[in-house]
């Protein structure tokens, strides 16, 4: 049975552009609580206030498995006493049962950053581990740059874990703070390290600057780890932490190893896209397992084999770990993706009926002109159904203008704009300003449209993008418009492209209205 140890409260947050509020650090703990965790580092009371609010307010909950845990250091030089040092003080008045600090192994960082004695710094480690235990705590010793220390000097780093290993330790957790060793040297380093320390429990904690932490993480589990630390989402300092995301499923589908997080596995994927959502960071769709495109298919003999059998192109069943398969459509795109597609789209369609070469030959013309359609499937079933003559005809354009003017040098520019349409024998003519021509525009066509569809209301635009296509250079170049909408119920992506901005923003723009309209009837 592996433990795993989170630390995305903590060293999670030390990553570019990843903050979390106190109720965020609340939310994503009790999400790792129910995934199966075994502990989760809230923070370090004492550096901070919101990590200070934390420990008091998670008091407020009962967690169903997993332990919450304080981080602090050994205590400072200066003092003669450990519980003099108020690092060491607050991680008590955290008043968690678990308690994880850090000291240097190294002896450039003993000599250079902390310029003590090599022996003063034993004293601290030993020093600290025992008060802590002495104050009824659970301790677990972070050996800071371990790896790094071991290759300048074995004998001193080995002395640091078997310092803080006899003074009450309960785990040591080695750590490849630089993020630069090899799984080679990982694996070497640790069997010296059972071999000089008896009885030692150790952990393993990687930093990804080598894009390797979570191959040297599964590495120290196979030569006797029992305890991992990461992050969800690998979010860390630098380039991160060791990534949970990969390493709970690397031990329970590959190594067939046990840890209570693998139990509920298929809780994996919105896991990981719940921590960045509530980070307010777009989830990384080709992260392995997790990621939106773990298991998307594009060229057509692959879409050809997964259907027949998954395992050809996937190295496990998606479900296991809460994703799905996804067939994409491109210009690599054959009959295979096209009848993939038909049936998520749950039309009946025959392999050998001609509207599907149609639409393969109706895609890569578009394709050539610059559409899209990955992200944009709302438009490619728009395709489909027209093809196969289902779509219904909701509306006729007569006319749209957009004007973009700006009065004075201070003032914003305004944008109005004008949209006739027909729907029936009726003609609707309307204007509407917006925050730009292409809100404008939304806001317009929408009005108009409301009287006959008044579902329209519960339509509201999420994402607006605009891509320059290689091609004419300058102001001439075509430009590719990809628009996510959503109502209640769903989101969904259509795209245009013309070399006018305005008539592609259109062209997504009716797409997504017919969209809408199509799922009501």
């Amino acid at each position: 049975m592996i433990e795993i140890y989170d630390t995305t409260l903590r060293d999670g947050t030390q990553a570019e552009n990843f903050n979390l509020s106190l109720e965020d650090k609340v939310r994503v703990a009790l999400k790792l609580d129910e995934f199966g965790i075994d502990y989760i580092e809230g923070g370090w009371p004492g550096s901070n206030p919101k990590d200070e609010a934390f420990f008091k307010e998670i008091k407020n909950y009962t967690l169903k498995h997993a332990i919450i845990t304080a981080f602090g250091s050994t205590h400072q030089a200066k003092y003669s006493e450990p519980g003099e040092d108020p690092i060491l003080r607050a991680l008590v008045e955290a008043e968690t049962t678990h308690v994880t600090i850090f000291g240097k192994t190294w002896d450039i960082h003993v000599r250079d950053a902390l310029r003590i004695s090599l022996e003063r710094n034993l004293e601290l480690i030993g020093g600290s581990v025992r008060w802590l235990k002495e104050q009824g705590r659970t301790v677990f010793y972070d050996a800071e740059h371990f790896f790094d220390g071991f290759k300048a000097n074995p004998e001193y780093a080995l002395k640091t874990i078997k310092t803080a290993w006899e003074a009450g330790a309960s785990c040591i957790v080695l750590c490849d703070t630089n993020g630069g060793t090899l799984p080679e040297e990982i694996t070497q380093i640790i069997q010296r390290v059972i071999k000089e320390v008896d009885h030692i429990r150790l952990g393993i904690h990687c930093h990804n600057d080598s894009e390797l932490a979570v191959a040297n993480s599964l590495a120290a589990v196979r030569f006797g780890v029992v305890h991992v630390q990461g992050t969800i989402n690998g979010f860390g300092e630098r380039c991160g932490n060791a990534n949970l995301c990969s390493i709970i499923p690397g031990l329970v589908l590959k190594m067939k190893y046990e840890c209570n997080a693998g139990k509920k596995l298929s809780m994996l994927t919105s896991v990981s896209r719940f921590v960045s959502e509530i980070a307010n960071l777009s989830p990384n769709k080709y992260q392995p397992y997790v990621g939106e495109s773990a298991f998307a298919h594009k060229g057509g003999v692959h879409v050809s084999a997964v259907q027949r059998n998954p395992e050809t192109y996937e190295h496990i069943r998606p479900e296991l770990v809460g994703n799905v398969q996804r067939i994409l459509i491109s210009d690599l795109a054959g009959k295979s993706n096209v009848l993939a597609k038909a049936k998520q789209f749950g039309l009946d369609i025959e392999s050998r009926d001609p509207v599907v070469m149609e639409i393969v030959a109706k895609l890569k013309e578009l394709e050539a002109q610059g559409f899209q359609f990955e992200g944009a499937e709302a438009s490619f079933e728009l395709l489909m159904r027209k093809a196969m003559g289902q779509i219904k005809k909701f509306f006729d354009l007569l006319a749209f203008r957009v004007i973009d003017q700006k009065c004075r040098e201070e003032d914003p520019p305004q944008a109005e704009a004008t949209v006739m349409v027909r729907v029936g024998g009726r003609t609707e003519h309307t204007a509407a300003c917006g925050q730009g021509p292409v809100n404008a525009l939304d806001n317009a066509i929408r009005k108009a449209l409301e009287t006959f569809y008044p579902e329209l209301k519960e339509m509201s635009l999420v994402d607006y993008k605009v891509r320059v296509l290689p091609g004419r250079p300058g102001t001439g170049a075509k430009v590719r418009v990809l628009i996510e909408s959503r109502d209640k119920e769903e989101k969904w992506g259509t795209v245009g492209v013309s070399h006018d901005i305005i008539e592609a923003s259109w062209q997504a723009l009716v797409d997504s209205i017919t969209y809408k309209l199509m799922k009501k009837c």
